[in-house]
């Protein structure tokens, strides 16, 4: 059996990238899936519609939710269509994020608003409104990092907000253990995704760098589903680096 057969997952931002990656893999594991985005006439919409039927494939159950996480009165609507459509909620996996590509001296009022708004308030917001239910599991939560927390990039200002989410889950780690929850985090390194596109305008010689060097969704989905496996239940408040080495030769250049 599957290690979350009858278990069921929420993932945020999973209408496409590397939130849809966790969400196929936790499906894989025996999860029920529920699939958020975050704009039901957004460019996603139909794709996050078209996973799900995916994920039904799989003979997992699975619906899409549409919800603004800034907005904490909408998180709680979510939670409670979770909590209506599959009767629990077991994984919490904290990935979706959004954010300028500027320096700080440089952000607008909205700017640093939408930054600590959608990358710092709405996970909190989310472990709030899913406590209830992640009591009764004894769930866990995983936040969804990335080398930013720890290595600058001057028109990456979404880093520290990462750095922040990772105190954050040490925070919860503590905070939530006597409930039997557990939180950790993944560091993804450098993955192509949309936002990669951007990224490689502003970050002289990253095409330089060797294709080993760049994780794929699946890598990244692949340490979530082992910090919800019970053989990682002595892992608690870490924040795992995935990053195919990429950390450890940062000073060698492309």
């Amino acid at each position: 059996m599957s290690h979350l057969e009858g278990k069921v997952a929420l993932v945020t931002g999973s209408s496409r990238g590397i939130g849809q990656a966790i969400a196929r893999r936790l499906a894989e594991d025996g999860a029920d899936v529920v699939v958020h985005g975050r704009n039901p006439k957004g460019p996603t919409a139909a794709g996050a519609e078209v996973f799900r039927d995916e994920v039904r494939g799989f003979g997992r159950k699975a619906e899409v939710f549409f919800a603004d996480l800034t907005d904490k009165d909408a998180v709680g609507r979510l939670v409670g269509e979770v909590e209506t459509a599959f009767g629990r909620l077991d994984v919490l996996v904290l990935n979706a994020a959004r954010a300028p590509f500027k320096e700080t001296t440089r952000l607008f009022e909205r700017d640093l608003r939408m930054l600590v708004e959608t990358n710092f308030m709405a996970p909190v917001f989310c472990v709030q409104k899913a406590l209830p239910l992640l009591e009764v599991a004894g769930g866990d939560i995983v936040f969804i990092s990335s080398l930013g927390s720890r290595f600058m990039n001057p028109q990456y200002p979404l880093g520290p907000m990462k750095a922040a989410m990772e105190s954050m889950t040490r925070q919860w780690a503590e905070e939530l253990g006597p409930q039997g929850i557990r939180a950790n985090a993944v560091c993804a390194g450098l993955v192509k995704t949309d936002a990669y596109k951007t990224l490689r305008r502003l970050w002289p010689g990253l095409e330089q760098l060797p294709e080993e060097l760049f994780v794929t969704p699946e890598e990244v989905a692949g340490v979530v589903s082992f910090l919800t496996r019970p053989d990682a239940s002595a892992i608690r408040g870490q924040t795992i680096v995935a990053d195919r080495g990429l950390s450890n030769r940062i000073l060698r250049g492309p």
